[in-house]
């Protein structure tokens, strides 16, 4: 997927699925989502990050995992058990890339590649509302959780996340 075309293609993705979003257009500086959430005034626990987890062993294995921002994802106990291998750890920024097209900072669970499957921790669930990434460092997605529903492949799991304190 080139680089360039992945916020639209994401778009695309919102309205064949009929999620309604708002488009925050940022400054990718900011696009990592601590200074996201400083700069523009959203709070943490609203912002969700999407992070690509990786088998350590071949054949690889890819998952997506959405947890707050304010929490911590749970890899080395719910994602490997959910992944059913020994060892996992975060993907590099270029095995992110190049398994979705999208940088650190701008992915989303929308336009993941369909033999991604997506775990969305059951705290997102409760939120009025959440920012995503769009694919691009150069906005950002508000989104009503609800719609996470839409998203092929994708299971909402408890305990996904450690809270941090």
């Amino acid at each position: 997927m080139d680089n360039s075309n992945i916020e639209t293609t994401v778009l695309a993705t919102l309205e064949r699925l009929s999620v309604a979003y708002t488009l925050i257009d940022i400054d990718p500086e900011f696009a990592d989502t601590r200074a996201f959430c400083e700069k523009y005034g959203y709070p943490t626990e609203n912002s969700g990050n999407t992070i690509i987890v990786a088998s350590k062993k071949s054949p690889a294995k890819y998952v997506g995992c959405l947890v707050k921002a304010s929490d911590k994802l749970d890899v080395n106990v719910t994602v490997r058990r959910l992944m059913d291998v020994r060892r996992v750890s975060f993907a590099s920024s270029d095995q992110t890339v190049t398994l979705t097209g999208m940088e650190i900072g701008g992915v989303t669970p929308f336009a993941l590649p369909e033999q991604v499957p997506l775990y969305v921790d059951a705290k997102i669930m409760e939120l009025d509302y959440v920012i995503l990434g769009s694919g691009s460092r150069t906005s950002k997605l508000k989104i009503n959780p609800g719609d996470l529903m839409q998203v092929p492949n994708m299971r909402v799991i408890a305990n996904l996340s450690i809270q941090v304190s």
